[in-house]
């Protein structure tokens, strides 16, 4: 039979791919080729000539370990992936990375691999397209209808992100998402049972998920239906648990052995000849090319091609929905946003989470394809768009999401809104509860997300909720990560200009680091001086130079203060507002020099957060005032004098480089 040879071709690929790089994981490509194989070949729409076609189902191999599976349905179906990326599997500067990525392989739909981020990211793929369906279909023409799909393993479902999104996905009653479950009852370090053992189909029912279950995961007829099913169930998100043997066929088939290692030549000849397979390596048969022509390919270019003559029908009979659709697709942005935002009176006294909260308000009125919510928090963090509705099973097109207590999923669900396109989603906690979302804000910057995160609360001036709460290294961890951009405003100016750096960001993340306490407004007129990074906030007078002294958000205020404590002594120094370390990173020579002159080496910075990143700034000369402890329980003002954040004690900070 067909299937039975196509299935056995995408078996033999990886064993072949992963023998040659002496590098993998064989067992879930011989266990779940049959479910990838019916997905593929009886309902994915996808279309290889347009790899980003706005309207094709999505695919995330959440078991991102499994890539050879993927790699191996690209390649049959069409997608720019040949035997030569296949032979090259692993190995450096290939189209066949380890895990699969996203923008560098056609036909990968999400970057996959750490466990437990492949569902929430299907989730906000899902929840996108039910905006996009809710917003621009029409009773004659229907622009947006697709499903996503999800392969997962055991290791997924253990993953607490998976369980949040999960949750959440049931409470959304989100009816187009499919995730089939390699249930093959191994994990790497054995047997399931000893770490895992639920009712996978009591629990999904009791989030609101339909179930299904394939006894036999290599009956084709069965996984068929099954999906079918799913698919017509669309009320609920569905799981298909598909009962699998890991490594089918190898020698080892059904261990924790096969799991992430080539089965090596000897033992992949056997498999091979188990399967009755009489094909050169990396040999393909043509009647199998053939197979997947007449039928992804073929479907993917029939949905294709009808979904484009609707397009066209679209914008003859509803012209304005449909240029209010190609402005949500490529978020183009043809005019000036600094019209838009809020420009706050020198003098002006609030804290920067109360005018990020107005900035947000003010460019959603003019780009309506913003959407987002707080993890719980909207009252504290102010992330919330107030004359919009919340995001709902009976309201799709809400533009408010209220995400509750998951911020990890959260933020993997925000990858997956803005994976899907034509969304700039953004969403929000409590600094220190970045540490949370860390691993999917990591995979953001890594996908080159333009999510942006907005994090309030945002040092020990936090006060009475104490250390827990207190953020003092997240700073760093974030400025750590590459591809990352974190932004941290004085005022609230420079909060406006941050919007209109983050709003224009199409490859890399954004974090805002927003104050409770309030701030006087410093600046005015500071866009161009912001997209720097740093620049002269405050310049020393009299054009004499005896030092810097650097600060960012609300420890701005405290070193102008100083400065000007420091001139009543004839001292006289700059201040400069470091907004953002890797914007200023990014400026060339002249400019930095412009800002920190070689030759000026007396240097303090001042941040309520732990040192470490500024002494590239300070050199070896200078001095960091900063927290090296989790900071304490009691008023702010209090705790923030304590930890020596006062002009006094800058003062005499900055005299000792004298």
């Amino acid at each position: 039979m067909i299937s039975d040879l196509s299935i056995n071709t995408i078996r033999v690929l990886g064993i072949d791919a992963i023998n040659k790089a002496k590098s993998g994981h064989p067992g879930i490509v011989l266990g779940a080729a049959p479910m990838a194989y019916t997905l593929w070949t009886k309902h994915l729409d996808v279309y290889p000539d347009e790899p980003l076609w706005f309207n094709r189902d999505r695919f995330v191999l959440a078991a991102g370990h499994g890539s050879m599976l993927l790699y191996a349905m690209l390649h049959l179906s069409g997608f720019d992936v040949t035997i030569d990326d296949l032979k090259n599997f692993r190995q450096l500067g290939s189209k066949t990375p380890g895990h699969p990525e996203f923008m560098h392989t056609p036909g990968v739909d999400a970057t996959s691999g750490p466990l437990g981020q492949g569902i929430p990211m299907a989730v906000g793929m899902a929840m996108a397209e039910k905006f996009f369906a809710d917003k621009f279909n029409k009773k004659d023409i229907t622009l947006i209808d697709h499903y996503t799909y999800v392969i997962c393993g055991d290791g997924d479902l253990m993953e607490g992100a998976t369980n949040e999104a999960a949750s959440l996905a049931g409470h959304l009653k989100l009816g187009k998402l499919v995730v089939l479950y390699d249930s093959n009852n191994i994990t790497l370090d054995g047997e399931k049972d000893q770490s895992f053992n639920e009712d996978i189909k009591a629990k999904y029912e009791a989030m609101g998920w339909h179930y299904e279950l394939v006894e036999d995961g290599n009956d084709v007829k069965a996984i068929n239906l099954a999906i079918r099913n799913a698919k017509n169930t669309l009320d609920k998100p569905s799981i298909i648990e598909v009962k699998t043997v890991i490594g089918y066929g190898a020698r080892l088939q059904g261990t924790s052995k096969v799991h992430g290692a080539p089965l090596g030549e000897e033992s992949g000849e056997a498999t091979k000849k188990f399967y009755k397979w009489t094909h050169e390596p990396f040999e393909v048969p043509e009647k199998v090319y053939q197979h997947f022509k007449e039928t992804t390919n073929k479907r993917g270019n029939v949905e294709y091609r009808e979904w484009k003559h609707n397009l066209k029908v679209y914008e003859e009979h509803y012209h304005d929905e449909y240029h209010d659709f190609v402005k949500f697709m490529n978020h183009d942005i043809d005019f000036d946003l600094t019209k838009f935002l809020p420009q706050f009176e020198i003098g002006h006294t609030n804290a920067t989470r109360n005018d990020s909260h107005e900035c947000l308000n003010k460019v959603s009125e003019v780009l309506p394809y913003i959407i987002g919510g707080a993890a719980d928090l909207t009252a504290s963090t102010k992330a919330i768009l107030k004359d919009e509705e919340p995001y709902s099973a009976d309201n799709y097109t809400g533009r408010n999401i209220y995400f509750g207590v998951r911020e990890f999923a959260m933020a993997s669900i925000s990858n997956g809104i803005a994976l899907h396109g034509g969304l700039k989603v953004f969403c929000s906690t409590f600094f220190v509860f970045s540490d949370y979302m860390k691993p999917a804000v990591r995979m953001a910057a890594l996908m080159g997300l333009p999510v942006i995160y907005i994090l309030t609360h945002d040092s020990i001036a936090v006060g009475e909720d104490g250390p827990t709460h207190e953020p003092v290294e997240q700073l760093a961890m974030l400025r750590s990560i590459p591809n990352m951009l974190v932004l941290r405003p004085c005022d609230g100016n420079e909060t406006a200009a941050c919007y209109n750096i983050a709003l224009q960001s199409k490859d890399r993340p954004v974090a805002f680091v927003l104050t409770r306490q309030k701030v006087k407004t410093q600046t005015k007129d500071v866009y161009e001086d912001v997209k720097k990074g740093a620049y002269i906030v405050s310049e020393a007078k009299n054009g004499q130079l005896d030092g810097i002294i650097m600060a960012s958000g609300s420890e701005v205020s405290l070193a102008i203060d100083a400065q000007k404590e420091l001139e009543k002594e004839n001292i006289n120094v700059r201040v400069v507002s470091v907004v953002s370390m890797e914007l200023f990173d990014e400026q060339d020579y002249a400019y930095k020099e412009h800002v920190l002159p070689r030759n000026i080496r007396r240097r303090l910075s001042v941040e309520m957060a732990t040192p470490f990143g500024w002494h590239q700034y300070v050199g070896l000369d200078g001095k960091v005032l900063g927290v090296n402890t989790f900071g304490a329980s009691g008023k702010g003002n209090e705790i923030i004098e304590k930890y020596g954040f006062t002009v006094e004690n800058v003062v005499k900070e900055f005299k000792t480089l004298l």
